[in-house]
């Protein structure tokens, strides 16, 4: 059962008698202390009376004997007091550090809940940083506060996340990397009182706000240290404990989370990517067409194979194939635009997708790529070698699987045209790169029977049925 006192403050039984004790404990004695001082104090008194006025009778006796007591009876009476005062003032002030103590760690809990979180709702690291900048504004509202961050290679620190009150800028350190930090390095919150100070870190000096104090607090992921976070103040006014206390949790739970996104992250590029090329694999070509699809924006669909890759493969070892297979790839990574997807799709086959693009702005661009390709194998990494590329457009098929079948069979005929060209199919022709029907080309060439061209049995039977693909330019290499 309890009584409440206040709104917010539920006095229970267990508390009363805490109290009732602690009471008890600081009163010892004094009970019968004073009870004894009283009968000490009057003994004196009347004894000092005897003395002093022997003859003294009646009331005026009595006047004598209280004016002795209050004298010596006075000092005593007031030596108490204090001494119940000071031990008043010491309960008191014991009482009032355990409940500051308490709404601090209160606070602390709240906080660190809060912060655990907004942290676990972040999907990536942006809305981690975001997260972040929250956090700073409330831990250190008045004060400009900022996290250098390293990124996987651990090289390089960037400025992620600032967060400064209105008219002034972030602290702007102006470390580079963790290795040059002393928080970093040393593992420890590192506090400057004065920037000009002979211990200060260095790199406090020469700032644009001048003189300054600061806290540097370092942070971990997967147990090594990758960045800092920074914040600055007026010089001999560092943060408070408290304070630090926050941002030191705000590093370690940031730092965790921080780490687990990059983890989760690194399986799903994994899981998206091919090992060999760095390209998306099939899966994730065909979620972004279905992705293309439900929202209605056309797309060039390309697929492209390298010429004559088994003989090279015989000739030149496994080695030099997947060289010539990484360079395919950066070739298409350095000459694709922002938002073209380029993906592995299987063995030297690659298919390409093209948002918001043409089958005629496809082809200009796949003729870049034959271009661009010639330029880096003649670097002479690994033996010469071309490619060929088959165009078709979105809206020739409803399925993605027709899409592929049909830009396979304008990659097939641009093999039997000679290879190193671009075959682009479009309504139910193939014309070339400057507009010529080569649809001819691939009738003979599904008509001649030919079976695997490099290596590409299975699309003779396409090949067949589809007569209407044709090649664009592009010189015969054989």
């Amino acid at each position: 059962m309890g009584v409440s006192v206040q709104p917010d403050v539920l006095v229970t039984e267990q508390d009363r008698e805490t109290a009732r004790l602690d009471v008890e404990r600081s009163s010892r004695g004094t009970t019968v202390g004073g009870i004894s001082m009283v009968a000490i104090t009057n003994l004196l008194a009347v004894l000092l009376a005897d003395v002093v006025v022997p003859d003294a009778e009646g009331i005026t006796r009595a006047l004598v004997v209280a004016a002795v007591a209050m004298v010596f009876a006075g000092p005593l009476l007031w030596g108490v007091a204090r001494m119940a005062k000071n031990q008043a003032i010491r309960e008191g002030a014991k009482s009032a550090a355990h409940e500051r103590q308490m709404a601090t760690e209160a606070r602390r809990r709240e906080f660190e809940t809060r912060l655990a979180n907004a942290l676990e709702m972040a999907e990536g690291e942006p809305e981690a940083h975001d997260a972040i900048e929250r956090a700073f504004a409330s831990v250190v509202p008045e004060s400009p506060v900022e996290l250098l961050l390293a990124d996987n290679s651990h090289a390089h620190l960037d400025r992620v996340v600032v967060s400064s009150v209105a008219g002034d800028d972030a602290p702007g350190c102006p470390v580079d990397s963790p290795e040059h930090c002393p928080a970093a390095r040393r593992a420890q919150t590192q506090r400057f009182t004065d920037s000009d100070a002979l211990d200060a870190c260095p790199k406090l000096r020469g700032r644009a706000q001048g003189r300054c104090s600061a806290v540097c607090v370092p942070m971990s992921i997967m147990g090594r240290t990758v960045g800092v976070i920074h914040t600055t103040g007026a010089h001999g006014a560092p943060l408070d404990d408290a304070r630090i206390d926050d941002l030191e949790t705000l590093a370690n739970q940031a730092g965790a989370r921080l780490g687990m996104l990059r983890v989760m992250a690194e399986t799903q590029l994994q899981a998206s990517t091919d090992g060999l090329t760095g390209l998306i694999n099939r899966r994730t070509l065909e979620n972004t067409v279905r992705t293309l699809r439900a929202s209605h924006r056309p797309f060039a669909l390309v697929m492209a194979d390298l010429d004559r890759f088994k003989e090279l493969n015989d000739t030149h070892g496994h080695e030099a194939g997947d060289r010539a297979l990484r360079i395919f790839a950066q070739t298409l990574r350095q000459t694709l635009r922002a938002g073209d997807v380029a993906c592995r799709f299987g063995g030297e086959e690659f298919t390409l997708v093209l948002p918001e693009t043409m089958t005629a702005d496809a082809a200009d661009l796949m003729e870049r790529v034959r271009t661009d390709l010639a330029v880096a194998v003649g670097r002479g990494d690994a033996p010469r070698f071309t490619a060929s590329f088959g165009i078709v457009h979105s809206g020739d098929a409803e399925t993605f699987d027709e899409l592929v079948s049909i830009a396979d069979r304008a990659l097939f005929t641009a093999k039997h045209a000679g290879r190193d060209r671009v075959a682009v199919h479009e309504g139910g022709r193939t014309f070339g790169i400057h507009g010529e029907d080569v649809t001819q080309a691939g009738a003979e060439a599904a008509a001649s029977g030919a079976t695997a061209v490099d290596g590409r049995s299975e699309i003779v039977a396409t090949a067949r049925a589809g007569a209407d693909l044709v090649t664009t330019s592009g010189s015969p290499t054989g």
